[in-house]
Formats: structure tokens, C-alpha cells, sequence
């Protein structure tokens, strides 16, 4: 039996009391919490982990991301620093100099944003037509809900000028009918699953890429938000061939995917580091976008409100066939008119079928009101917010929603106010993995242009780090496993340089992860 006593530094527990002086960890396992002395005493053969004065507090819990959309950007041409037209087609000339991919092959490039490019446009088809002439060139926006495609792609997919926009989706067209390449929602995300996929060797490596991303910002587990078959297939096989380094819990495809879910070994039972956890359902699209479904009209429009996935019947099925399997379910909801309609599905679901303690999440919950965070307390519905568009896109939601609804993006007060659990999100690949920018985030409400927007929603840098290790594992289930420092935990640690309690607020994301440590093992050390 191995057992090691971490000691001189700062530990912070998540617990009551916050702070410890020492941490006996034995087969990965916490034992006990306490001072330096009786530690010692109780397992004096115990390693000492010397903290160097560092602080040692739970790893990092991510509550949705998704890994395996985050991996295959690994092979892809970021854009995420494209600022223009023209650098977006400078990239995509680089990658076919370094690459020299065979006429016919596919070219995928992510993570440009729209509302952050020159033109304030999404790229048109005859710049695609022009930077890809002999190959199918597909360009994946920042939200991960639309994109670009240019002709030889469409009519590698199938899409011509004749083909019916799908529901809950569009394919965009010019003034006399012609495809103009750009792909939204249903029309974007159930088009592109027939794109070419590497071996699964290389995507092996990818998640195995993906997973030192997470790790080297302190998260032990990680989400796969919505996993089809191909995703399950592959973490199933990095399951088996033991690729997997953090712990991941999967949500299938409810509407798609959910018989190849059930029939899985994984399902509701961890293996390999694999879990499947439930189902993911969505309801509508993003805010930047202007696709998230609102109850009132966007800034600028007379009537448009963006628009649902699901009819109000076919929503209602799907959420009854979780409640009655009894399985957790995670529902995509930006607009409050998409988070009105899961709400009463939800409600109707638990009079036919019973409460059972699901705990079903609201995923990002953008724009949810305050009599709406009354009925999810009352339904035991989860937010788990995606704050961090306050930063990025918080001058993009003023322009889109006007200033009273932006600044009420993300409502994580007004849910601490109302005593219920929350969890934050980065929503990878949408953005980096990284926790601590995320609480910043949370606590400081900063755009990008430095203005504060909802000073009324900022909240602790305490209650923040709830939103990502205790409420979080309280989102998987997981309260008596992960989440804070507790005899009978499993010794999942992140090490800081400082004390994100005591750190000037507006510094919280200069805080530097020194090393994760995943049941007792060191599986990721800053090198400087």
C-alpha cells in the first residue's frame, strides 16, 4: 500500500473548515485531513509530497465540454485568430503548402468567429472556391453551431440549390436561390457527420492530445457533451486500449444515439475511465449567432427570435423517454424561450413519471429570467452557465439583446441568491479548457473592451470555485467521490502558485496551474 502526506503548503478543502495543513492520501485515495504532526504520527512511512509553499486545492471538475470535438480540432487549421477575410484565406493557403493534400482530400479548418472578423460577415463561397479550387473545404465557426462550405464540399455532401432547409436549420442562399456555403444549425451539425474521419489510430492520439490540454489546467474530469456513434466508438476504444489519463463521462445523443448508448458496457457503470452518463438533448442555437430561441424579438428586429430544434410534441417525447428510463438528461437551452420549453416538458415529465433525483442540466442557460431559476429550483433542474461569454461576447449580446438583457447573461448570483447548485463551463472547443479564466469571469463580468456588464450578477471567488469542483460533482453524481478534500475522496488535486481566495480579484486568471494529480497520480507538471 502506498500512501504519501502532502504537506507545507496552503490546502484548500472546498470543505468546512476551508483550509488544512496536511492531506494523507493512500492507493489514491484521501485517508485524512489534518495537521502536519498527526498525520505524521498515523502513517509515519507515509512519502511527503513537499507543496513548496504552493497551494493544493480539489482538481478541476468540467461540467460540459467536448472532448472528442476538441481532439479532432487537433488535425484541423485554426482560425481562432483570424481577424479578416483575407487571414482566414492566408491560413488555408499555409495549410495546403505544409500539408499538400491530394486533390478530392478534405480541408477543415475551425474556430473562426464571425463577429470578430473585419468583414462581420461569415467567409463567402467564392473566397472558399478560391482558397480550396480542387478540394472540399469545410470552415467550422466558433460556436460550433454553423459554417461555411465551399461548392466542391456541397456537393460532396449532397446539398444542392434544391435541397429543403432541414428543421431547426438552414442552408444560407443568395437573393435569387443560389447556396451562398453557409450551414446553420440542423443544416451545419446533421450535414457534416459524413465528412471523412481519420483512422482511429490517429484519433486515438488525438484525445490522448486533448486530454494534456484539460490536464494542464487542473481538470481530472472532462465531458464528452454529445457523443454519436462515432464518438462512442472511440471513446470506447480509449477506454479499452486504457488511453484514457482523466476520468470521462459521456452523453449520447438522445434523438440519435440512444439505442447504441444503452447497448454500450459503459453505460451507467465506469470502466477504463469511461462513463456513459446519460443523455443530451438540444433545444435551440446560440446568442452570437442569433440563433438562440428568445421570447422576445432581437435588437433591431421586428419579429425574428431565432427558433426551436424540437416541436413542443416531439420535445415532449424525448424528455419522457429519459424521466421514464430514469436516466440524467442535459438540455442545450440559450434563449429563455428554449429554456421555457424544456422547463414544462421537464414539468410534465415529472408528474407522469416521478422526480427520482435525475438532476437534469440545463446546458449554458444564456438568458434564463428569474421566474424561470424558480421553477428550475423547484424541478431540481441543474444551470450549468456558460459565463464566460460575458467576456468574449458580452459586447456582441449588447449589440444582439439590448443592455438589460445582456447584462443578465449568465445569471450566476441570482442563482446563489436562490440557493441553487450551479456549474461553469468553457464549452470546449468553443473555448479553451481553462477553469480559472472562467471563474475570473464569473467574479469580474469584464468584456473584452474592459466594461463590467450585470455588476448584479458578479459573484465570490468561493462560490465561483463551487461552480467547478463541489457543484460539479454534484452534477455527476459524484458528491461523495470528487469535488472537495474529504476523507474518502479520491485524491484528484490541482497545485496553484497562489491562493485563488486570497489573489486579487481581477487576477484570477493570471493564477498558474503547477501540476493536476489524478487519483493519487501526477499526470501533469508545468515544466516553467
Amino acid at each position: 500500500m502506498s500512501a504519501q502526506l502532502y504537506q507545507n503548503g496552503t490546502i484548500l478543502t472546498m470543505e468546512e473548515p476551508l483550509y488544512a495543513e496536511a492531506v494523507l492520501v493512500r492507493d489514491g485515495v484521501i485517508e485524512r485531513v489534518g495537521t502536519r504532526a498527526e498525520l505524521s504520527r498515523r502513517c509515519p512511512d507515509a512519502e511527503p509530497v513537499d507543496l513548496e509553499g504552493h497551494v493544493l486545492m480539489p482538481a478541476f471538475i468540467d461540467s460540459h465540454s467536448h472532448i472528442t470535438a476538441y481532439a479532432q480540432t487537433m488535425g484541423l487549421i485554426d482560425l481562432g485568430a483570424a481577424k479578416s477575410f483575407d487571414e482566414i484565406a492566408a491560413k488555408i493557403e499555409q495549410y495546403r503548402r505544409a500539408s499538400k493534400p491530394k486533390p478530392g482530400e478534405w480541408i477543415i479548418g475551425f474556430g473562426y468567429d464571425h463577429n470578430a472578423l473585419k468583414e462581420h460577415a461569415h467567409p463567402p463561397l467564392g473566397l472558399l472556391d478560391r482558397a480550396a479550387p480542387e478540394n472540399p473545404l469545410l470552415l467550422s465557426n466558433k460556436s460550433g453551431h454553423m459554417g461555411v462550405a465551399n461548392s466542391i464540399a456541397l456537393r460532396e455532401l449532397g446539398i444542392t440549390r434544391d435541397t429543403p432547409d432541414p428543421e431547426g436549420g438552414k442552408f444560407g442562399r443568395a437573393a435569387d436561390g443560389s447556396l451562398t456555403g453557409y450551414l446553420e444549425e440542423n443544416a451545419f451539425l446533421t450535414r457534416t457527420g459524413s465528412v471523412p474521419k481519420p483512422s482511429m489510430e490517429t484519433r486515438l492520439s488525438q484525445i490522448e492530445q486533448a486530454q494534456e490540454v484539460y490536464l494542464s489546467f487542473g481538470i481530472a474530469t472532462v465531458q464528452d457533451g454529445l457523443t454519436r456513434e462515432p464518438e462512442l466508438r472511440l471513446l470506447e476504444e480509449a477506454a479499452k486500449k486504457e488511453r484514457l489519463k482523466v476520468d470521462v463521462v459521456s452523453y449520447v445523443d438522445l434523438a440519435g444515439c440512444a439505442e447504441a448508448g444503452r447497448r454500450s458496457p459503459y453505460w451507467n457503470r465506469t470502466a477504463g475511465r469511461l462513463r456513459l452518463g446519460g443523455y443530451k438533448i438540444f433545444l435551440d442555437g446560440s446568442p452570437q449567432g442569433k440563433t438562440a430561441w428568445m421570447t422576445k424579438p432581437y435588437e433591431g428586429e421586428r419579429e425574428y427570435r431565432g427558433y426551436p430544434v424540437h416541436t413542443d410534441e416531439a420535445l415532449q417525447k424525448l424528455v419522457d423517454a429519459a424521466y421514464r428510463e430514469g436516466e440524467q438528461l442535459l438540455a442545450h437551452c440559450n434563449g429563455d424561450a428554449a429554456a421555457d420549453q424544456f422547463l414544462a416538458a421537464a414539468q410534465r415529465a415529472q408528474e407522469a413519471f416521478g422526480k427520482r433525483g435525475l438532476r437534469p442540466v440545463m446546458i449554458h442557460a444564456q438568458t434564463v429570467r428569474e421566474d424561470q431559476l424558480d421553477k428550475m429550483k423547484a424541478l431540481g433542474v441543474i444551470p450549468s452557465f456558460f459565463v464566460a461569454h460575458v467576456h468574449y461576447w458580452g459586447e456582441t449580446h449588447r449589440k444582439n439583446l439590448g443592455e438589460d438583457r445582456a447584462a443578465h447573461i449568465s445569471p450566476v448570483a441570482s442563482a446563489v441568491e436562490r440557493g441553487i447548485p450551479f456549474t461553469l463551463h468553457q464549452d470546449t472547443p468553443v473555448l479553451p479548457p481553462d477553469m480559472l479564466k472562467t471563474v475570473w469571469c464569473a467574479v469580474n463580468r469584464l468584456t473584452v473592451s474592459g466594461k463590467v456588464l450585470g455588476k448584479g450578477e458578479r459573484v465570490s471567488a468561493l462560490d465561483a470555485l463551487r461552480g467547478v469542483t463541489t457543484y460539479a460533482a454534484y452534477q455527476y453524481h459524484q458528491e461523495d467521490q470528487k469535488g472537495s478534500i474529504r476523507a474518502g475522496k479520491r485524491a484528484d488535486f490541482a497545485v496553484l502558485d497562489r491562493d485563488p481566495l486570497k489573489a486579487p480579484e481581477e487576477e484570477i486568471d493570471r493564477i498558474k496551474v503547477l501540476a493536476t494529480i489524478v487519483g493519487g497520480e501526477c499526470r501533469y507538471r508545468r515544466e516553467n
